[in-house]
């Protein structure tokens, strides 16, 4: 009887992850690429910006080429023009063994495609944790087909931007700032660097990113490391964990890791609170900002704001 039972918790288990669609299948493709989206030490510029955001381009742009930064502009995959199939098939699938404490928000295809808020217990059913908007589903799938590209292309150092930056002084210094970071701690001392020491709220003050959120099927192996902090040098400081990815070098093994971890695990946070759950990931940030992000600044993440824009 016991036999039995282990077969078909295994059989079980065995159904549900392959149904598991894999998350790469809807990462977009990027083309038409040329060598004029880089810069010394930096294989690749990446920004990115929705179609229906053409103003957030300009502001952008008005303030990188007048030091010669030309980014590639990638176009964002709009996670409010997502099909619900495509939305089920990104995130966690609740399988046995998963922690069914963490409550969670699931799309389903009654109640006209709106967000179904539970604690993640009915095994099949997709969920991404509390109040994941499906704007924040499209983040996550466009940050991911760039490292996918990265990676592909053979890439060991990029830049990815997105298009609410706010260049504070002269980002021609970076490829200084990462010779700087690597003669301190090694060429493969560090996974990300961030241009600008943390993340602002609306009224332009830093907001400190302390621990991290609870996953149903990913435990970390050491949650301390997500409470680490230590300036290191006079330009550069070493953490744990941090919110907003508007502005982050990012080394290709940096590139590997938070494609693992999300290939492995499926999308369920936002993206700036998944990219440094990988076990042992180094992130760093500058002391001192360069390009930050512009407090208050449009956004089409909780809701579609582009279609009511005037």
């Amino acid at each position: 009887m016991h036999m039995r039972s282990s077969f078909f918790l295994f059989f079980v288990i065995f159904l549900l992850s392959s149904l598991q669609s894999d998350v790469i299948e809807y990462l977009r493709k990027i083309e038409n690429k040329t060598d004029i989206h880089q810069m010394r030490n930096i294989d690749f510029i990446y920004l990115i910006n929705l179609d229906q955001r053409p103003e957030k381009l300009e502001k952008s742009i008005r303030q990188l080429h007048p030091y010669g930064i030309y980014p590639y502009r990638f176009s964002a995959i709009n996670g409010w023009e997502l099909t619900l199939e495509e939305i089920n098939d990104v995130g966690v699938k609740c399988a046995p063994g998963m922690d069914s404490s963490v409550l969670g928000s699931s799309y389903l295809p009654n109640g006209n495609f709106k967000r179904h808020d539970e604690l993640v217990h009915i095994y099949g059913r997709t969920y991404f944790c509390h109040c994941m908007s499906k704007g924040s589903i499209g983040i996550t799938l466009s940050h991911l087909s760039i490292l996918k590209d990265a990676y592909d292309t053979g890439y060991e150092t990029i830049w990815v931007m997105e298009d609410d930056i706010d260049v504070v002084r002269d980002p021609t210094i970076l490829p200084d700032l990462i010779a700087q970071l690597d003669a301190l701690v090694g060429y493969d001392g560090w996974d990300i660097l961030f241009t600008d020491r943390d993340t602002k709220g609306k009224d332009g003050n830093y907001v400190p990113c302390i621990g991290y959120a609870k996953r149903p099927n990913f435990k970390p192996t050491n949650p301390q490391q997500y409470f680490y902090k230590e300036e290191v040098s006079d330009n550069f400081r070493r953490v744990g964990a941090r919110y907003g990815v508007y502005s982050m070098i990012i080394r290709r093994s940096g590139i590997e890791k938070i494609l693992n971890f999300l290939l492995t695990y499926q999308i369920f946070l936002p993206y700036d609170m998944e990219f440094y759950l990988p076990d042992g990931i180094k992130i760093y940030t500058v002391q001192d900002d360069v390009v930050s992000t512009t407090p208050g600044s449009l956004s089409d993440n909780a809701k579609p704001g582009y279609l009511t824009k005037k």
